[in-house]
C-alpha cells in the first residue's frame, strides 16, 4: 500500500514518542487518523487538539467508521503492544496492512535522504541536535525525533522542499533494519534489549546488518572505539568521530561557569569557538556526531555554529527544571547503566563541590536482571541514591528481580533508600536537597512536576 492510496491510518499505541511523530506526519498530510492508547498523557490530549481521535480503552466498537474499510485504511503499531490485543485481532483477522512504526518510516526514508541515528543511547539528543541544525540551515529537513525538541516543543519537524529526513533508528526488537538510510550515525554499542536478542553478539550483529543498509554514495559517522566492525556496500564512505579524536572532534574544550565552548574539527573545516546551547559535556560527544551529519551535508560553517549556540535541547534528557545558586534539580530518561554513568559525570563536572542526588526508577524486569550490577555501578558515581520499583512497561514480572537487586549491590557507604513511587514527595520533604535528578524511562515523569514545586517551596523557605 503506498501512502498516498490511504485515506485513514490508525494507532495501535498512539501516544508512544515515536508513534506521535507518525501521527502528526499523517495529520499534515490531511488523512483520517484516529488510534488507541493504555492511559491518556499530555501527549496524547495534545494529539486529540491537533486532530486525531483517540481512545483509552481496549474496545474494537471505538475503532471509528472510516478506519474499517481495508482497502484504503493503513494500521501501524507499537512492538510493546502485546499480540492478544483485541483491536489488532480485530485487524489481522479482517485482512488489514499492518505494519510496524519502522516499516513506515522506512517507506518515507525510501522516498528522500535518511539521515539515521543509531546507537544504545545517545541518539535521541544527537538525531534532535542534527535536524535543529538542518532546519535553521538553508538546507531545512524532516525530522522523526525519539523526543520533544524544546527548540520546537514536538517531534516532527517537515520542510516542503528539503530532500532529507531526520530519523532516530531504534535497534528495539531489530526496527532499524527496515530502514534505507543514506547516511548513518552510530554512537555506542553497549548490549541492551537482551530480551530480544539473547546475546551481546547477536546485539553486534543486528548493528553489522543495519550498516549494510546505508546505500552507495552515502556515509557512516560511526563513534571511533565501539564494539562494531561495520560491513558497509561499496560507495558508502566511513568516517569515525568522538569527543578528542578521529576524522572529527572537538579541541579546545573548555567548561566552566555553567557554560562550555569547543573548537570543531573536520577533515575539511574546523570552527572555533563554538558554544554548546546546553551545556553539559556529554553533548560535545553528540555535537561532534551531529555537526559532522550537518556538515557533509551542506550546512555552513556559521549555520553551524549558530545551531549549537540556539539548540535548547530535548524534554527529558539532562532537562533542568531548577536551576540556581541554592538547588539544582534535573529530569533525565537515562535508563541504560552506561547512559546512567555518562549522566552522572556530566553532572558532577558541572557541580563538584555539591551533594548529588539520585531517585532512579529500573525500566524493565529484564534489563534490571541483566545489567543490575552495572546499574549498581554506575549509581554508586552519586552521594544517594534513592530506589523506587522497576517500571514494568511491556512486561510482566520475574521471580526474585526488584529494585533490591540493584540496591544490594550498591557500593559500601553510599546514602541509600528504597520507596514506593507514591512516597518520593514525603522523603524529599525532610532531606537537604542540593543537586537532585530523577533517573528513568518509565512514569517517574509524572512526579516531575509536583517534585518541582515542593523543591521550590524549600528555596522560599530556607
Amino acid at each position: 500500500m503506498n501512502i498516498e492510496s490511504i485515506k485513514s491510518v490508525y494507532f495501535v499505541g498512539a501516544g508512544g514518542i515515536g508513534m506521535s511523530a507518525l501521527v502528526r506526519y499523517f495529520l499534515s498530510k490531511g488523512k483520517i487518523v484516529a488510534g488507541y492508547d493504555r492511559t491518556p498523557t499530555p501527549l496524547t490530549e495534545n494529539l486529540i487538539i491537533e486532530g486525531a481521535q483517540i481512545h483509552y480503552e481496549e474496545n474494537v466498537h471505538l475503532i471509528p467508521e472510516s478506519c474499517k474499510d481495508k482497502e484504503t485504511t493503513l494500521v501501524v503499531l507499537t512492538p510493546a503492544v502485546p499480540h492478544e490485543h483485541k483491536e489488532m485481532e480485530y485487524f489481522r483477522n479482517n485482512g488489514f496492512e499492518i505494519q510496524k512504526r519502522a516499516q513506515v518510516l522506512g517507506t518515507i526514508t525510501r522516498s528522500s535522504k535518511g539521515l539515521c541515528i543509531a546507537g544504545t543511547h545517545g541518539k535521541t539528543t544527537t538525531s534532535t541536535m542534527a535536524a535543529h541544525l538542518l532546519y535553521q540551515s538553508h538546507i531545512e529537513c524532516t525530522a522523526f525525533l525519539g523526543g520533544i525538541s524544546k527548540n520546537y516543543g514536538t517531534n516532527l519537524l517537515l520542510s516542503q522542499k528539503s530532500p532529507y529526513t531526520v530519523i532516530e533508528a531504534d535497534e528495539f526488537d531489530r526496527s532499524f533494519h527496515w530502514l534505507s538510510p543514506y547516511m548513518s550515525v552510530i554512537t555506542a554499542t553497549d548490549p541492551d534489549h537482551l530480551d530480544i536478542y539473547g546475546t551481546e553478539e547477536a546485539y553486534l550483529e543486528s548493528f553489522e546488518h543495519y550498516t549494510t543498509l546505508i546505500q552507495p554514495g552515502g556515509a557512516l559517522i560511526i563513534r571511533k572505539g565501539i564494539a562494531l566492525q561495520p560491513k558497509v556496500q561499496a560507495g558508502v564512505h566511513v568516517y569515525t568521530y568522538s569527543r578528542n579524536e578521529g576524522d572529527f572532534h572537538a579541541e579546545n574544550i573548555r567548561i566552566g561557569n555553567g557554560e562550555i565552548f569547543i573548537d570543531f574539527v573536520a577533515p575539511d573545516t574546523r570552527i572555533n569557538d563554538i558554544q554548546l546551547g546546553v551545556p553539559v559535556s556529554i553533548n560535545i560527544e553528540n555535537g561532534v556526531a551531529a555537526m559532522a551529519l550537518a556538515h557533509l551535508n551542506g550546512a555552513t560553517d556559521k549555520e553551524i555554529k549558530q545551531g549549537m549556540a540556539s539548540f535548547h535541547g530535548v524534554d527529558r534528557r539532562f532537562d533542568f527544571k531548577i536551576k540556581n545558586d541554592k538547588i539544582a534539580f534535573l529530569s533525565d530518561y537515562a535508563h541504560h547503566p552506561a547512559e546512567i554513568k555518562q549522566s552522572v559525570q556530566s553532572i558532577h563536572e558541572l557541580y563538584k563541590d555539591k551533594k548529588i542526588t539520585a531517585i532512579f526508577q529500573p525500566h524493565l524486569y529484564t534489563r534490571t536482571r541483566d545489567f543490575y550490577k552495572d546499574f549498581a555501578d554506575s549509581l554508586s558515581l552519586l552521594d544517594e541514591v534513592i530506589l523506587i520499583d522497576i517500571y514494568p512497561a511491556r512486561e510482566t514480572p520475574i521471580p526474585g528481580v526488584t529494585s533490591k537487586l540493584i540496591y544490594d549491590n550498591l557500593r559500601p557507604g553510599i546514602e541509600k533508600s528504597m520507596c514506593k513511587k507514591e512516597e518520593i514527595l514525603n522523603i524529599l520533604k525532610d532531606k537537604n536537597i542540593e543537586v537532585l535528578i530523577t533517573l528513568g524511562a518509565g512514569d517517574i515523569d509524572n512526579y516531575v512536576p509536583e517534585i518541582k514545586k515542593l523543591l521550590e517551596m524549600k528555596v522560599l523557605h530556607s
